[in-house]
């Protein structure tokens, strides 16, 4: 009987000459790999983008009949399985896993730029202008980008916790469409593809990560930015992730989650208190009505007659973005959601997923816009002239205890990209285990090794200067996991007519069928 824990090579050597093969050459040759990326980007996003928001569309669909509907009830898991985290820190461990420290970036700086460039023709700086871009991050960020994140999840765990297949892996859980393909040259590639457009995700987090903090990093301490202040953070990142790998899910990605969670909340409460309170609430309120009442024709809008660019820039980047991170949030979520039913994992990530973030948009971003628009911050005109991070540090000195407030933003960032990376590390190491059960961590070598390569990978990067290249290539990468996620949910509808038929709700139990038990 092999050891369970082995690593598969079929997958663990193809998926890291994957990985290495495509980022160092476009590492040695920036110039010309921008080039190319950037074309097929503008390729895909011009000659695809209505796929990219009808997927959206369809997963939030999906998603909302999985819940309500008949399935609503059943358990990941057996009838006697309970949940294994607390409800508080099971939310704040896939919140701070799904969100990373993009929203700590975003949420102050995004609704400047759609204030210089808002949407649908509006003039800039106006007073719809700055309507709309209080309100449109909060669309981005809300409940397509969840449901993206969640779709994988609810297969994922079935066939884990159900069905009781022996490994933690995309490929495996579409076993119920793709048969034995899946032990197969199918399997295999399903799971390169995912491993590939995981580490392109993570790299395009790390690009908007390192230089966030490096500017935080200079503006609290005095010290000049460089490439060195730069490789000198990606190794503490990847010290404290590795560290968090090493405790494992109880000890170390479970605590990183609950302390983000308690800053987060912390911070953001002082910023309301401490500023325009009145402001930013009528702000929120006002920008949760005209959410609302543009809903369907910002999920389907492509601007195809003016051609502003704008949901090709934004919107279509966002949903590719979310399908990139997808696998690692599905393989995550569906590890720690064991004895936990399909309603309410879809309710915990489409509802509070989307709560937290429009908190933090709502909040940093009717901040930033009320400095702005009040003119106590030239915030636009900053960003305009250098850049995002200098505007970002703008704003956050113009907070009462902008030192302290420096100080809790900069180890928010820190704490949230690490559990960010801790998971993704979990991920590809799951996915590179032979057999793996639903109540097992990958072995610990495995973890700390993916750790290091997301970590060596970025560096090498940050050292020839080529890491926005591969920020574009890594969202091009995930086109094809978008495939990959439709049969991965029709598996799961498999699944569960196979086991559970058409019965009514009020004849459905959480018990596991006789015959699946079986």
């Amino acid at each position: 009987m092999e050891k369970r824990g082995q690593i598969n090579p079929a997958v663990f050597w193809p998926a890291l000459i994957v990985v290495l093969g495509l980022s160092v050459p476009l590492a040695i040759w920036p110039e010309a790999g921008e080039v190319a990326v950037a074309s097929c980007w503008s390729f895909i996003t011009s000659k695809f983008g209505w796929f990219f928001l009808l997927f959206g569309a369809f997963c939030f669909v999906v998603l909302m009949w999985l819940a309500f509907g008949r399935y609503g009830h059943v358990k990941l898991g057996s009838a006697e399985d309970k949940p294994e985290f607390s409800n508080f820190s099971w939310v704040a461990m896939l919140f701070a896993a799904g969100i990373g420290i993009g929203i700590m970036l975003w949420s102050i700086i995004e609704p400047i730029y759609y204030l210089n460039a808002p949407p649908f023709g509006v003039r800039p700086h106006s007073q719809m202008a700055f309507e709309w871009a209080h309100m449109y991050g909060q669309f981005h960020w809300g409940f397509s980008a969840w449901a993206i994140y969640c779709l994988p999840t609810i297969p994922i765990a079935y066939a884990v916790y159900v069905r009781k297949e022996p490994s933690l892996r995309i490929s495996t859980s579409c076993r119920a469409i793709l048969g034995d393909l899946v032990d197969g040259w199918a399997g295999v590639l399903i799971d390169i593809i995912v491993m590939f457009g995981l580490v392109g995700a993570v790299g395009t987090s790390l690009g908007l990560a390192v230089p966030l903090v490096s500017t935080m990093f200079s503006e609290m301490f005095g010290i000049q930015q460089s490439l060195g202040l730069n490789v000198f953070i990606l190794v503490l990142w990847v010290l404290l992730f590795g560290f968090s790998l090493f405790k494992g899910l109880h000890k170390g990605i479970k605590v990183l989650s609950d302390i983000n969670i308690y800053l987060a909340i912390a911070l953001i409460a002082f910023v309301l208190l401490a500023g325009p309170t009145v402001f930013i609430l009528s702000m929120w309120s006002n920008s949760i009505g005209l959410l609302f009442n543009n809903l369907l024709r910002m999920s389907f809008w492509l601007d195809p007659i003016t051609k502003s660019g704008f949901p090709q820039s934004w919107t279509i980047f966002y949903w590719a973005w979310w399908i990139a991170y997808a696998p690692m949030m599905g393989l995550y979520v569906a590890r720690i959601s064991r004895g936990r039913i399909i309603r309410e994992v879809v309710l915990a990530e489409c509802v509070w997923g989307t709560l937290g973030c429009w908190v933090f948009f709502a909040i940093f971003g009717g901040f930033s816009l009320y400095l702005d628009w009040s003119n106590i911050v030239p915030v636009s005109q900053i960003l305009a002239d250098s850049g995002q991070y200098a505007a970002i540090v703008a704003v956050l000195k113009s907070i009462p205890l902008s030192g302290v407030v420096m100080v809790v933003y900069t180890i928010l960032c820190f704490v949230f990209m690490a559990t960010t990376l801790a998971s993704a590390s979990y991920s590809l190491a799951s996915i590179s285990t032979k057999e793996l059960r639903g109540d097992e961590q990958p072995a610990r070598w495995n973890r700390i090794f993916w750790a290091v390569i997301l970590g060596v990978v970025s560096m090498g990067l940050l050292l020839v200067g080529g890491l926005k290249p591969v920020q574009l290539s890594s969202i091009i990468a995930a086109v094809p996991l978008a495939p990959v996620l439709i049969v991965l949910t029709f598996s799961g509808f498999k699944m569960l007519k196979e086991d559970f038929g058409f019965l009514s709700p009020k004849k459905l139990t959480i018990d596991i069928p006789d015959k699946v038990r079986d």
